[in-house]
C-alpha cells in the first residue's frame, strides 16, 4: 500500500493500492492494443486533442495545483505557474507538431529521398516527485503526438497527481490506454522494460536511478533518455551587476524549494567582488518567508519528505565538518513537517558535499576563485554537466563562456537557468543524455525511417 503524506504537517492524505504483476501484464497488453490503433490515427486529430489537454488544464489550475502543493510541499504560486507551463507546452506541441514530424526530404543519387518519422510502440516514463506535473507532460506530450503510448512509473509520494494526470488525458477525449498511470515500485521497473511491446524509457531523477535504469535499459537493448540531476555552477564576474546576479542566483536556488535539478547550487565568485556579493546575497536570503506552502505569502516551503531533508542537513554537517563555515541557516526548525531554512555556507572547498554533491534544497555554497579563468575551471570541476550561467556586463564574453567554456546542456547569460517548451532541455556527462522539449525531444522516441525510391 502506497502512501501520500502532506509534508507540511505530516498528516496522511491518502494510501493507494498497489498494482499486481497480472495487472500490469494486462494493462501492457490493452495499451499495445491500443497503440495498433493510435499510430494510424491523423496528426491533426492528435493536435486537436493536445489543445483540449491545456483546455482541462486550465479548467482544473486550482485544484491541480492545490493536489500538487499538498503532496509534495511546493509554494502554491509555484504549483499555479507549473500547471499554467504544462498548459502552454500543450498548445506549443499542438500548434507546431505538425511542421516537426513533416517529412523531410534529402537529395541524393535517388528521384525521392527522406526521412520519415515513425512511433515506436509503448514508452515507458519513470517520473520524480519534485515537478509532478511539468515533467510527466515534458514527456508524455510529445511522445503521444508522435503516435506512440505511455505509461507511467511516478514517485510514490505523488500518486495523486499521477493518477489526477491520467485523469486529464481522458477527459480531454484521448482513446482508451493511450496513457495509463502504474502505481508501482521501483521493483517492478525490469519486469516492464522487459516485456517486448515496451520500446523505450524516460527517466528524470538522480544520478544512482539513471545508472540503474540505463543498465536495465541495455540489458534489454530499449532506448532510453535520461535527465539526471546537476550541480549547476553560476559564475559571477567582476564586471557583473551583482544585485541583478543576487536576485537571478538567489531565486534560482530557492524555487521548488531549492528542490530542482536545474536550481543554481554552486555560487563562484571572483576574489574582487566576492565581499560584497556575499553580504547582498545574505541580507536578500534573509528576507525569505518560510511557512505553510498554501499560504500565497510564502516563498519556501517544506522540503518533500522527512527523509529528504534529514539527508539534506547531513550534507550540510558533513561539509562544516570538513571546513566549510555556515553563516546562515543551516539547522532543523522546530516545527512539524520537512521543514529545512534558507542556509549558506562559505569557503567551500573541493571534497565537501557542498562543493561534489548535488545539494537538492535550500543550501548555497559560496566559492571564491582567483580570477575569470579560475572561476571557469571550478565551475567544470564537477561531474555532472546540466545548467550553467555566467553574470557580466560584457556580453561577447559572456557569450563566449556560455558556448565554449562551460561544461553544460544549458548554458545562461545573466540570467537564472529554465526550461523552454521551444528549447532543447538535458544535460551531459552525469547529468544523463538526450534531450527533451522543442523539435529535438518530439524526435527522441521516434523511428528516423529514411526512405529512398529509385
Amino acid at each position: 500500500m502506497m502512501q501520500s503524506i502532506n509534508p507540511f504537517d505530516n498528516k496522511l492524505l491518502n494510501t493507494f493500492e498497489e498494482f499486481t504483476s497480472e495487472k500490469i501484464d494486462s494493462i501492457i497488453h490493452e495499451s499495445y492494443q491500443a497503440f495498433l490503433g493510435w499510430k494510424e490515427t491523423d496528426l491533426s486529430y492528435r493536435s486537436e486533442l493536445l489543445f483540449n489537454v491545456a483546455k482541462r488544464l486550465k479548467a482544473r489550475r486550482e485544484a491541480d495545483a492545490r493536489l500538487m502543493t499538498m503532496e509534495m510541499g511546493k509554494p502554491i504560486s509555484q504549483s499555479l505557474a507549473e500547471v499554467d507551463k504544462c498548459a502552454f507546452l500543450s498548445e506549443y506541441y499542438a500548434n507546431n507538431g505538425g511542421e516537426f514530424l513533416k517529412d523531410k526530404y534529402i537529395e541524393a543519387d535517388s528521384s525521392s529521398s527522406y526521412i520519415s518519422f515513425q512511433p515506436l510502440g509503448i514508452i515507458l516514463g519513470v517520473m520524480p516527485w519534485n515537478f509532478p506535473y511539468w515533467q510527466v507532460f515534458r514527456f508524455a506530450l510529445p511522445t503521444l503526438l508522435a503516435g506512440n503510448v505511455c505509461l507511467l512509473k511516478h514517485a510514490p509520494n505523488v500518486t495523486g497527481c499521477a493518477l489526477a494526470i491520467e485523469k486529464i488525458f481522458e477527459e480531454s477525449g484521448f482513446p482508451k490506454n493511450i496513457f495509463r498511470t502504474l502505481v508501482i515500485e521501483t521493483n517492478l521497473v525490469e519486469n516492464i522494460l522487459s516485456n517486448d511491446h515496451v520500446k523505450a524509457v524516460s527517466l528524470t531523477g538522480g544520478t544512482k536511478a539513471g545508472k540503474s535504469i540505463a543498465s536495465l535499459a541495455g540489458k534489454y537493448l530499449k532506448k532510453s533518455l535520461l535527465e539526471l540531476g546537476g550541480s549547476d555552477p553560476y559564475i559571477i564576474l567582476e564586471d557583473a551587476d551583482l544585485e541583478s546576479a543576487v536576485k537571478n542566483s538567489i531565486f534560482s536556488r530557492l524555487i521548488n524549494s531549492g528542490q530542482s535539478c536545474i536550481a543554481a547550487k554552486r555560487f563562484i565568485i571572483v576574489k574582487n567582488v566576492y565581499e560584497k556579493f556575499e553580504n547582498i546575497f545574505v541580507d536578500e536570503m534573509k528576507k525569505v518567508v518560510m511557512g505553510n506552502p498554501l499560504d500565497e505569502k510564502t516563498t519556501l516551503g517544506p522540503q518533500a519528505r522527512i527523509d529528504l531533508r534529514d539527508q539534506l542537513h547531513k550534507q550540510v554537517i558533513d561539509s562544516i565538518h570538513a571546513g566549510a563555515e555556515l553563516i546562515l541557516g543551516g539547522e532543523i526548525p522546530n516545527l512539524e513537517g520537512a521543514f529545512y531554512p534558507p542556509t549558506i555556507l562559505r569557503n567551500v572547498k573541493k571534497g565537501m558535499p557542498a562543493y561534489d554533491d548535488e545539494m537538492f534544497g535550500p543550501v548555497a555554497a559560496l566559492i571564491i576563485a582567483e580570477d575569470e579563468d579560475d572561476a571557469i575551471r571550478i565551475a567544470n570541476d564537477s561531474v555532472y554537466g546540466l545548467g550553467a550561467a555566467v553574470f557580466t556586463e560584457n556580453l561577447e564574453k559572456g557569450n563566449l563562456i556560455a558556448r565554449t567554456k562551460l561544461n553544460a546542456g544549458l548554458c545562461f547569460v545573466n540570467t537564472f537557468v529554465k526550461s523552454d517548451p521551444r528549447l532543447p532541455f538535458g544535460g551531459i556527462n552525469q547529468s544523463g543524455y538526450g534531450r527533451e522539449l522543442s523539435e529535438f525531444g518530439l524526435h527522441e522516441f521516434v523511428n528516423l525511417k529514411t526512405v529512398v525510391i529509385k
